[in-house]
């Protein structure tokens, strides 16, 4: 998957930063009893494949067919306690990465995903972060996007088949109801194209979770920033989370995997690591979105 220019060079810079981080992810050892948990099928290929949906920044990082961040330090730990290798792979929206783990294509997802009601149905959730959505704009916020309520004859870029491009669409039915103009749905596959739409001026604003926009910002040499802070934005609690097929053995395995992680600190070194630590859960548990 090709990612823009800036992408790349965001990660080179982020990847400098790391470098310079001067404590190693502690090793884990083996867990015999959470290995013997594992279907046999998967204790007898000795490795995993998760699925992500592209680019989700600190979390997920794709380069090519590389996967860096968060989310790739965290199932490195998992899979040694498991005693076995995680492999990664891309597909191309939420719903592809959706139906690729109910089809049996995809074991999981490590995420985070966003854990709500409506996807619980077909999915269970292992949520291991807290996330809130904001609003990237151009530097200056000349749209004067401050608030859900303020999008009305906007143009809003959203993650195709994602919790926020239904928020929006909600909000949108609102403006018209209202007299007011509807919203401009701009609906991208991946989060580098939807921040791309932003800095390019042909969106007035993207739609998010807080934790990939702050990185773009940061990223962006002073173009964006953060617009709507503070505010619900039309979400409850968000939890996000590993993702498995419903009742999958695989929930109990991975929930007991983030205890460890979160009990002997290996969870909030990798967290800190990527600047989430505002994102940290002090429990993991699973289908907690409401």
């Amino acid at each position: 998957m090709k990612k823009p220019a800036f992408a790349l060079a965001a990660l080179t810079v982020i990847l400098a930063a790391n470098a310079a981080w001067s404590q190693d992810i502690q090793k884990q050892s083996q867990d015999e009893a959470l290995r013997a948990r594992l279907p046999q099928e998967i204790r007898d290929a000795g490795k995993m494949i998760a699925v992500n949906n592209g680019s989700f920044p600190p979390y997920e990082i794709v380069t090519g067919t590389e996967l860096t961040g968060a989310t790739k330090d965290i199932s490195t730990a998992i899979g040694e306690l498991l005693g076995i290798s995680i492999d990664h792979a891309s597909v191309a929206g939420l719903p592809a990465l959706l139906s690729g783990i109910n089809s049996g294509r995809y074991q999981f997802a490590m995420g985070p995903v966003g854990d709500y009601p409506d996807r619980q149905k077909a999915n269970d959730f292992v949520d291991w972060a807290r996330e809130y959505v904001v609003f990237a704009v151009e530097k200056g916020n000349p749209s004067g996007i401050t608030s859900l309520d303020a999008t009305c004859g906007k143009r809003i870029a959203v993650m195709a088949g994602g919790s926020a491009e239904k928020v929006i669409k909600e909000q949108s039915k609102k403006c018209t109801d209202g007299g007011h103009s509807a919203v401009e749905v701009q609906s991208f596959t991946d989060q580098p194209s939807s921040i791309l739409a932003v800095r390019s001026k042909r969106s007035d604003a993207f739609f998010s979770s807080q934790a990939p926009l702050t990185y773009f910002v940061q990223q962006a040499n002073g173009q964006l920033e953060l617009a709507a802070v503070g505010q619900a934005n039309g979400f409850k609690d968000i939890y996000q989370g590993a993702v498995v097929k419903k009742d999958s053995p695989l929930g109990g395995v991975l929930l007991d995997s983030f205890t460890i992680l979160i009990k002997n600190g290996t969870y909030a070194q990798i967290m800190k690591k990527w600047g989430l630590e505002n994102n940290m859960i002090g429990t993991p548990g699973i289908n907690q979105g409401q």
